[in-house]
């Protein structure tokens, strides 16, 4: 089975959102492996650069300057791909990084590069691909949906079976605050799109759902689970109940 997963800011940086969380990327880092080393093929569509670049640069948290951003992101993007190398060492699995903007989906040949360097990728079966938005020329990412728009196109672009998004809330919530298992229509659960967001975070509900309804019109199921809370990405897999899932429409 071929997996796309997406991290989230708010789940990668600390809490006060300066620098990464080490021991998140561990634990993450082993939820990945152990269904890598059973033969499933994982790609991670991974945010954390600004929040990696933060204190190099001197800043104490994310500025509003989109300049700044960029700049943090470059640096960071570093350190985030050696803090992946090292934990998927650990593992003995190897990473590799692509960086991508939303032209280059746009564009056929550039769509197609993408994809068969992935399919080259999936061949080995020790590496796990990790993409980001290439934030020093684009700003997708930085302006608006935290990497979930590109996620829901980067599962379309592999064909994978299923898409995982983890982010700081439990799922999609009701009025109640209690979260709501299972979605056959997004576009009827729009209304329950909280503008609110995590303090780290920088997509909110909305930008997930839009994410969510590109991957399940194109047949891939969804699902948005806790990226704080273990065992999701094996519940998921294992067709355990986890956070929100949303039904794929028939192709």
């Amino acid at each position: 089975m071929r997996i796309v997963l997406k991290f989230g800011s708010g789940i990668l940086a600390n809490q006060k959102g300066n620098t990464l969380d080490h021991r998140q990327f561990r634990r993450l880092a082993a939820e990945v492996a152990a269904p890598v080393l059973a033969g499933h093929e994982c790609l991670i569509v991974s945010s954390g650069a600004v929040a990696a670049g933060l204190s190099t640069l001197g800043f104490e948290q994310r500025p509003d300057d989109l300049a700044a951003r960029q700049a943090c992101a470059a640096v960071g993007q570093t350190k985030l791909m050696h803090l992946y190398a090292e934990m998927f060492a650990e593992h003995g699995l190897e990473v590799a990084q692509l960086l991508l903007t939303h032209g280059d989906l746009d564009s056929r040949m550039r769509y197609s590069n993408a994809r068969n360097t992935l399919d080259q990728i999936f061949q080995r079966g020790s590496v796990v691909p990790i993409v980001n938005e290439n934030d020093s020329v684009a700003v997708e990412e930085l302006r608006f949906g935290d990497n979930d728009k590109l996620s829901a196109e980067v599962a379309i672009l592999a064909s994978a079976q299923r898409l995982i998004l983890l982010t700081s809330v439990s799922g999609l919530l009701d009025p109640q605050g209690k979260t709501v298992p299972f979605v056959e229509d997004v576009d009827a659960v729009a209304g329950l799109a909280r503008q609110d967001k995590g303090r780290l975070s920088v997509g909110g509900m909305t930008s997930k759902l839009q994410a969510v309804k590109l991957a399940v019109d194109a047949g891939i199921p969804t699902w948005i689970v806790s990226g704080r809370k273990a065992g999701q990405i094996a519940a998921v897999l294992a067709d355990k109940s986890a956070g929100t899932q949303f039904s794929a429409r028939p192709a």
